[in-house]
């Protein structure tokens, strides 16, 4: 029996809302979790499964012809162990960002790839962005899966939304003044955009 993990919590959240087969869960798992808690299918099988092995839920195996089924149900000990995770305050946001060292270090490469490494973070932060208004508008027009939700689900749209639009305008505030550049491998003749270190405004932050 493996320890819990937040990855357990995170299923184990999803099980307190309703049943779930595994192949809905895993469905489940990136609509809900894919804009801030990736996680491979195969883990979450092992996770849930682990979730079964602590008494936190059951699993009810059925067919449906000759396809196999399995149903996973949060069980009492599975609610009150959420309850007491839920108690405790999260941790983050953990920032992992590839891109962004090539950018901090981008004096030791080439313009041009800094540039396009720009781009791609655009492009990814409008593509994730335009993916995410589809889903949140359905929100708006028909409450999405879970209407009796939305008062907890719009929390979190706000900040995913808000998040990839700073990241869209964020890049493309940076490839301007790139492009304005002769040359990335010292400071000398660049016109350095020194409002980047001082505090964003509105600014309220208390000592």
């Amino acid at each position: 029996m493996r320890d819990l993990t937040p990855t357990s919590y995170a299923l184990l959240a999803l099980l307190g809302v309703r049943p779930w087969s595994t192949y809905e869960l895993t469905k489940q798992v990136d609509r809900t979790f894919r804009w801030y808690w990736r996680r491979r299918d195969s883990l979450v099988y092992a996770e849930v499964k682990n979730l079964v092995e602590h008494g936190l839920a059951t699993a009810r195996k059925s067919s449906t012809g000759r396809r196999l089924r399995t149903t996973y149900t949060i069980t009492p000990r599975g609610r009150a162990a959420l309850r007491r995770w839920m108690a405790i305050p999260g941790t983050g946001p953990d920032l992992e960002f590839e891109a962004l060292i090539k950018i901090a270090f981008a004096d030791l490469g080439h313009r041009d790839d800094l540039l396009a490494t720009l781009a791609a973070v655009r492009q990814n932060a409008e593509s994730t962005l335009a993916q995410a208004l589809r889903q949140t508008s359905d929100y708006l027009d028909h409450g999405g899966p879970s209407p009796e939700r939305l008062h907890v689900i719009a929390l979190t749209a706000k900040f995913l939304l808000e998040y990839w639009n700073l990241v869209a305008e964020w890049a493309q505030w940076a490839e301007r003044h790139v492009d304005r550049w002769p040359h990335v491998d010292r400071a000398e003749g660049i016109d350095i955009p020194l409002d980047a270190f001082k505090p964003p405004r509105p600014w309220r932050h208390t000592p």
